[in-house]
C-alpha cells in the first residue's frame, strides 16, 4: 500500500518560532506552569486543542465572500440550516457562537437542581454547564474505556447496564435527557458503535427519556463505524451520520471540530417546545435565531465544512496522521490510549510517570515537560480537568490521567510529527525527572483553564 498523502496542496504558510529552552522555562514560569496561560507564539507546535485551530479549504474561503450579513433570514442562514437538516434529519436548527453556548442554553432551559444527566463521558464544558444549574453529570462509559492499554474497537460505548442502574436509582423523572458523546473525547477520542447508539435509544424509549448527541466529532465517529462495524463498509459517511442522528431527539455541536471552522456551533432538535424554549433564551444571550452570534460568512464556512468533513479521502488522511504517531510511539514503548482516537493521541500519564501521585497531577508534569523539551503544547485530561470533591471537600482523582495531543485539521505535515515524536521520546527517556505539582489558585468552574501551579 502506498503512502497516504495529504489530500490538499498548501497555498499559504504561517511562520513558526522555536524559542530556546531557557526562554521556554521562563515563559512557563510566567504562565504559572499552566500551558493555557502561555502566549501562542511561544508554542512551536500547538496541540492544545483541535477546536477552531484547523486550516480552511479554498471552498470555505470562497464561501466567506458570499456571506449574507442580513440580520434576519439571510441566504447564508438558509444554506447552514439546510445542511444541518440534511445531516441530522431534525426540524429545528439554531446557530450559536460555539458549542458550549448550545450546551449552556440547553442546560438552562431543560435542567433544574437535582436532575441527573447520564453520558458515556461528559467533556469539560458539558459537565460545567450541567453542574452550573445544579444538576449532576454522570459518566457511564463501558469498562473497556477505562483501560488505556486495551485494544478494543469501540471504547467510547455507553455501558447499558450502568445506564439502566442509573435510571433505576434516580427515576426517569429526574433524568430530563441522556447524552452520548461521539467520539468520546474524555476517554481518548474513542468511537461509539452504531449498535450502541441504537441500544441506548431503545433503553431510553422504555422510560420516555430523550437522547441528545454531543456531535462535535460526528464525522470522525462515522468513519470509525465505516471501518470497524460490520455492515457499514459500503455506506457513505453521510448515510452513516444520518442513521446515527436518527436515533437522537436533539444534538449540540461545536463546529470548531468537524465543522472545520474557526468558530461556531449549533443546537438542533425535533421537539417544538424544546425549540421554543431554546429560541427565547438564544435571542437573549446569542442573537436573532437565524444568526445566533455568528456572521453570515461563518454560517457559509460551516455549511461547506460539515460536508467536507464527511468526505472519505479527508477522513482517511486524518486518521492516517493519528495512526502514524501511534505506531511510532508504540515502537518506543511509550504508553498511550489504544487504539488511537480520531483527533488525538492520548498519552497515559499514569503509566508514563508512575512515580507522581494522582493528586500531584502527573498530567500537568508531563504537559510541562513536553513544552520545556521542545515547545510542544498539549493538554492534561486527568485529575485537574476531571477530578472531583467529595461531600467533605476532599479531592478525588480522576480514573484516567491522560495528556492529549490534539491535531488541528489540515495544519501540520509529517516532518512536524517526526519532530513531535523526537520530543516525546526525549521526555520518555528522562521521565524520572518529571515531578509533581500543587495548585496555588483555582476558580470554581473549569479550573484547568486558569489555575496556577507550582512544582512540588
Amino acid at each position: 500500500m502506498r503512502t497516504i498523502i495529504e489530500p490538499f496542496r498548501i497555498k499559504m504558510t504561517e511562520p513558526l518560532k522555536l524559542i530556546s529552552r531557557d526562554q521556554r522555562l521562563e515563559a512557563l514560569k510566567r504562565a504559572h506552569y499552566n500551558v493555557f496561560l502561555l502566549d501562542a507564539e511561544d508554542c512551536c507546535i500547538d496541540l492544545l486543542t483541535d477546536s477552531g485551530t484547523g486550516a480552511m479549504s479554498t471552498q470555505q474561503w470562497a464561501a466567506m465572500m458570499i456571506g449574507d450579513e442580513s440580520y434576519a433570514g439571510s441566504r447564508s442562514w438558509k444554506k447552514f440550516a439546510q445542511t444541518v437538516q440534511t445531516i441530522t434529519g431534525m426540524k429545528h436548527v439554531f446557530p450559536t457562537h460555539q458549542g458550549r453556548a448550545a450546551e449552556g442554553i440547553l442546560a438552562y432551559t431543560r435542567l433544574k437542581p437535582g436532575d441527573v444527566i447520564p453520558n458515556n463521558s461528559h467533556f469539560d464544558t458539558t459537565r460545567a454547564n450541567v453542574e452550573f444549574v445544579g444538576a449532576r453529570a454522570v459518566d457511564l462509559v463501558c469498562a473497556e474505556g477505562l483501560e488505556p492499554g486495551l485494544e478494543a474497537p469501540f471504547k467510547g460505548n455507553m455501558d447499558l447496564v450502568k445506564l439502566q442502574r442509573c435510571i433505576d436509582e434516580h427515576g426517569p423523572q429526574k433524568i430530563p435527557f441522556c447524552m452520548i458523546t461521539v467520539t468520546n473525547n474524555t476517554g481518548g477520542g474513542q468511537p461509539v458503535a452504531m449498535a450502541n447508539v441504537r441500544q441506548v435509544k431503545q433503553l431510553l424509549n422504555k422510560h420516555r427519556i430523550p437522547l441528545v448527541i454531543d456531535a462535535c466529532r460526528f464525522a470522525e465517529n462515522a468513519y470509525f463505524i465505516h471501518e470497524r462495524e460490520p455492515g457499514y463498509k459500503d455506506k457513505s459517511l453521510l448515510a452513516i451520520a444520518q442513521e446515527m442522528f436518527s436515533y437522537a431527539d436533539a444534538a449540540t455541536m461545536s463546529c470548531k471540530k468537524d465543522g472545520l471552522a474557526n468558530i461556531g456551533g449549533f443546537f438542533t432538535c425535533r421537539d417544538d417546545q424544546w425549540a421554543e424554549d431554546f429560541k427565547n433564551l438564544l435571542i437573549l444571550r446569542e442573537g436573532f435565531p437565524t444568526y445566533g452570534g455568528l456572521a453570515g460568512r461563518d454560517l457559509e464556512v460551516i455549511a461547506v465544512g460539515l460536508n467536507e468533513a464527511l468526505e472519505e479521502d479527508y477522513q482517511v488522511y486524518r486518521h492516517a496522521t493519528v495512526q502514524y504517531l501511534g505506531k511510532k510511539l508504540a515502537a518506543l514503548g511509550v504508553p498511550f490510549v489504544r487504539p488511537v482516537g480520531g483527533h488525538a493521541v492520548f498519552l497515559d500519564a499514569k503509566a508514563f510517570v508512575p512515580h507522581v501521585p494522582a493528586l500531584q497531577y502527573p498530567g500537568i508534569g508531563l504537559v510541562n515537560a513536553l513544552y520545556v523539551a521542545g515547545g510542544i503544547r498539549g493538554v492534561e485530561l486527568g485529575s485537574v480537568m476531571f477530578g472531583r470533591f467529595d461531600k467533605d471537600g476532599r479531592e478525588q482523582p480522576s480514573p484516567l490521567e491522560l495528556v492529549r495531543l490534539a491535531f488541528p485539521r489540515r495544519v501540520y505535515t509529517q516532518s512536524h510529527f517526526d519532530y513531535l515524536i523526537e520530543v516525546v521520546e526525549e521526555v520518555w527517556r528522562n521521565r524520572q525527572a518529571v515531578g509533581g505539582h500543587r495548585i496555588t489558585y483555582q476558580p470554581r468552574f473549569l479550573r484547568h483553564f486558569s489555575a496556577h501551579f507550582e512544582a512540588v
